[in-house]
């Protein structure tokens, strides 16, 4: 079997490029071809509109997704929370993904007005949210977590850690660091607020889940665990 990339992938990995390089906003098709080094005509034969390839995109992105939160299933529930966690987490030196991340926010923006963005939208959103609601159920099962009401739980985390990282993206100053806007010394020096944020989470939300005994995963391990192997994050 052929480990070369489809067409179809080498597609997805130049639209991943161009919206890294030119945003949502300004890419267009022929940044996408030459991003993938294929002609304009063929992406049209694939996709009549920038929109039909945009869409198929973030399937893309998603379903890359669910593979790398699969991957994980059977890991201890208080790691995979700890995995979830990190996964949000933006170092100063992630300014290729902060790039990435600007342009899949200027796209969520998109959802109001166009019901298959807004699809994905919510696709997305029931992954983030049902993940956590998983990992919970699990831990609740296996006696390491507090009984808790795990869909008002993981909907609080999703909104946690997806606010920071937004908060991040739009007020940093395009280097992947802390928002310039006066932070007080309960950040580290050169620690990104998604860092900070993600730390308080495990402390005060996750810490007070875990069953007695029950040690705080660690949020270094956890990040390293979802670093991605392949270029979507």
């Amino acid at each position: 079997m052929s480990d070369q990339p489809s067409a179809a992938d080498e597609i997805m990995d130049g639209v991943y490029r161009a919206l890294r390089a030119h945003g949502f906003a300004d890419v267009t098709m022929q940044d996408i071809a030459d991003e993938c080094s294929k002609s304009k005509s063929l992406l049209h034969y694939h996709y009549d509109t920038k929109e039909d390839l945009l869409v198929a995109f973030l399937d893309h992105v998603i379903t890359d997704s669910e593979a790398r939160i699969d991957a994980h299933a059977d890991d201890p529930p208080t790691e995979r929370l700890a995995q979830f966690v990190g996964w949000f987490v933006f170092e100063a030196d992630a300014v290729d993904r902060e790039a990435f991340h600007i342009a899949l926010l200027e796209l969520r923006t998109q959802g109001p007005f166009n019901e298959r963005i807004r699809d994905q939208l919510a696709r997305s959103d029931r992954l983030l949210r049902g993940t956590v609601a998983d990992i919970l159920e699990a831990g609740i099962e296996q006696g390491v977590f507090r009984d808790v009401d795990v869909e008002e739980t993981a909907a609080l985390l999703v909104a946690t850690l997806d606010g920071a990282r937004t908060r991040q993206i739009t007020l940093s100053e395009g280097t992947g660091g802390t928002p310039d806007d006066g932070e007080t010394a309960t950040e580290g020096v050169g620690q990104t607020y998604t860092r900070t944020v993600a730390e308080a989470t495990l402390d005060r939300i996750i810490g007070p889940l875990l069953a007695d005994g029950v040690e705080l995963p660690s949020l270094t391990e956890g990040i390293e665990e979802m670093a991605p192997e392949g270029e979507y994050e």
